[in-house]
């Protein structure tokens, strides 16, 4: 079975938290993962596309689950930063 994760990355938890904050305030997901987001699905509005969920991160994928469709996540630390998470 495979998912399909959006994010967007961030090395510092400051970063992390401005973004949920305007994500609050209305802003779009994908404006902002594009301007923001260190990843290279930043280009796709941060779309990891269709995912193996054995191959991500165990605490990136724990948020994953428990998020509801049309929903996003609070700042997610992994071993590769700080995450948005958004399921759509």
């Amino acid at each position: 079975m495979k998912i399909r994760p959006y994010h967007i990355l961030v090395k510092h938890e400051y970063e992390a938290k401005d973004i949920y904050k305007w994500l609050k305030e209305g802003k779009g997901f994908s404006e902002l993962a594009k301007k923001y987001s260190q990843c290279s699905s930043h280009q796709n509005g941060g779309d990891l596309g269709d995912v193996d969920p054995r191959k991500l991160d165990e605490d990136f994928l724990e948020a994953f689950n428990l998020l509801k469709p049309a929903t996003y996540s609070l700042p997610v630390r992994s071993r590769f930063g700080w995450h948005i998470i958004f399921k759509k």
